[in-house]
């Protein structure tokens, strides 16, 4: 793993800032390094206001949808909210349609089925609607590139309206309103929403009309803080904001939805990261192993008692996905060495018996073992879906659109994107997609990378320091949890490797004379011999706490140790 220590801010800064603010340089030095230099901005940062999220009209064709959406009502229309399986769409569509039903009954829900109608807007989906006299869909969380599907609707006289956050193509659907920051002719200020993100611009733009105000719609917070964490947007500007208030409903007034859910698990106070691996897995497990709508059931429950069925439920489906995700990350390690394709620059498997629900997992995990861009396909229907994943600072969508012409459709961002492909076309997709990474990857990208934010000594590490660290928090894309090197390290002669496998390693650690502290390390049993052979090393670590029969210590969460 390399190691890059992130530039440190002139002194002059510094200083300054620890001045105005009353906090010493290495806090002053972090925020900074977030873009936070003013008093001003330190106050937005550290105390998120709701008076911070932008007016919901400044995003383009925000007021075609509320008019279209007062039309419907009005005329007694019925209304589809549509969305897709994953966390960001299910939650997206529990917001909308939970906030319509609050005033105005005839509205129901669409979830497509994942392995019958694929990602996004479907044909299927369409003709229920057709079927079912619904003249006006509202689509979250997909829809962008749904040229031919929005024509198709609006043959059968059934308007749409598109709330996306992903990349739009050249050409923008005929929809009534397509709402979508990253549109090019879009000056909405924060283009970094998700779908629920985008969802809850289209809620709050509805209030307005209502007289209601921001305080009414804090209650849904906690839908979009759970799509922000799951779908590993950056918790900066809007979402910070949305992220920070929808953590605090988690925590005290969660809906029956996600208290039926956390009752499975002990756990007393949510951080992002909780809900990005307790919740999001649980809500995704749904339409992976089986369908979407459990989901949406789930999060717009109000009875605790049928809520506690479907998470039971819920909770068999997320025992499953973990099963077949990890037999079938083993078959494709397999597969890989089988090939003799350990030293490529992508990854690239298939087996036509893989389970299309997890395959995104998967390639997520052949990330853990072989850092490169990975891509896992299985058989769907007549043609072959996968899931693409990418490694830091490697743009996987503008890989995938540089290999178009043996693709039939692709969609994502830079980090994640799936695709299918005919079979046919598999092989030669395969070489053209390792030639294109092998000729446009910097290899440096090839090794894991760890920032550091900073290089501290372990006397600044106190109660008070801490403190300060953890209003730093949600913590997630774009304002990540600190991560501090230390020099000159020596264990003090306690180092083991602990956990039932003796996979994790375990220091008490000195520096000079300075108090010591524990660090443990997850998966690092392996650098036991660099750690307590009694030889100096130094340590990259985030600090957390220890929380041992009542006591309450500060630790260190070892990411990796060098000698």
């Amino acid at each position: 793993m390399r190691w890059t220590l992130k530039p440190k801010p002139s002194e002059e800064k510094t200083t300054q800032l620890s001045q105005t603010l009353g906090v010493n340089a290495i806090i002053a030095s972090l925020l900074i390094q977030r873009g936070i230099e003013t008093f001003e901005d330190a106050k937005k940062f550290f105390r998120p206001s709701l008076d911070g999220l932008h007016d919901p009209y400044l995003m383009k064709d925000m007021d075609k949808a509320v008019q279209r959406i007062g039309k419907a009502i009005a005329g007694g229309e019925n209304i589809l909210v549509y969305g897709d399986y994953d966390v960001d769409g299910t939650t997206s569509v529990a917001l909308l349609s939970s906030y319509l039903k609050s005033y105005y009954p005839n509205v129901a829900t669409y979830i497509p089925d994942r392995y019958e109608e694929g990602y996004g807007v479907s044909y299927q989906g369409i003709d229920f609607a057709h079927d079912n006299d619904f003249s006006l869909i509202i689509a979250l969380d997909c829809g962008v590139k749904a040229i031919e599907k929005v024509a198709y609707a609006s043959e059968k006289n059934i308007d749409f309206i598109i709330c996306d956050h992903h990349r739009p193509g050249v050409e923008i659907p005929k929809a009534v309103a397509v709402l979508d920051p990253k549109r090019d002719d879009c000056e909405y200020p924060y283009k970094e929403l998700c779908g629920c993100g985008v969802g809850f611009k289209l809620i709050q733009a509805l209030a307005k009309n209502r007289n209601q105000t921001i305080e009414d719609l804090v209650l849904y917070l906690d839908l979009v803080a759970t799509a922000i964490g799951a779908d590993i947007v950056p918790i900066t500007g809007e979402n910070r904001i949305l992220a920070y208030f929808g953590l605090k409903v988690i925590n005290s007034n969660p809906r029956t939805g996600f208290k039926a859910i956390l009752k499975q698990v002990k756990k007393t106070e949510l951080t992002i990261t909780d809900v990005v691996f307790i919740i999001a897995p649980r809500i995704n497990a749904a339409g992976r192993m089986k369908h979407g709508n459990h989901a949406v059931t789930l999060l717009t429950e109000t009875d605790i008692n049928r809520a506690a069925v479907w998470a039971g439920e819920i909770e068999e489906f997320n025992t499953q996905r973990r099963d077949t995700d990890k037999l079938i990350t083993e078959e494709a390690l397999l597969q890989i060495s089988e090939k003799k394709e350990e030293d490529r620059t992508t990854t690239v498997v298939y087996n036509e018996n893989w389970h299309k629900g997890v395959i995104g997992i998967v390639a997520s995990r052949l990330t853990e073992t072989y850092y490169r861009p990975t891509l896992v396909f299985t058989k769907s229907g007549e043609k072959l879906a996968a899931s693409a994943r990418s490694v830091r600072g490697f743009d996987v969508y503008n890989a995938l659109e540089a290999c178009q012409e043996h693709i039939e459709q692709f969609g994502g961002h830079k980090y994640a994107a799936g695709l299918t492909l005919l079979e046919e076309d598999y092989q030669k997709f395969k070489d053209e997609f390792e030639k294109v990474v092998a000729q446009t990857i910097d290899p440096k990208l090839l090794k894991p990378e760890l920032e550091l934010d900073a290089e501290i000594d372990l006397a600044d590490i106190t109660p008070k320091f801490y403190r300060i660290l953890k209003q730093f928090a949600p913590f997630g894309p774009g304002n990540r949890r600190p991560v501090f090197m230390s020099q000159h390290l020596k264990d003090v002669g306690l180092g083991k490797c602990v956990g039932e496998d003796k996979s994790h390693l375990r220091v008490v650690v000195k520096q000079g004379n300075s108090a010591q502290f524990t660090g443990i390390g997850f998966g690092m049993a392996a650098k036991q011999g660099i750690a307590c052979k009694g030889q100096p090393f130094k340590a990259a670590y985030v600090i957390d706490e220890n929380e041992w029969q009542g006591h309450v210590s500060l630790q260190l969460r070892l990411k990796d140790i060098k000698p």
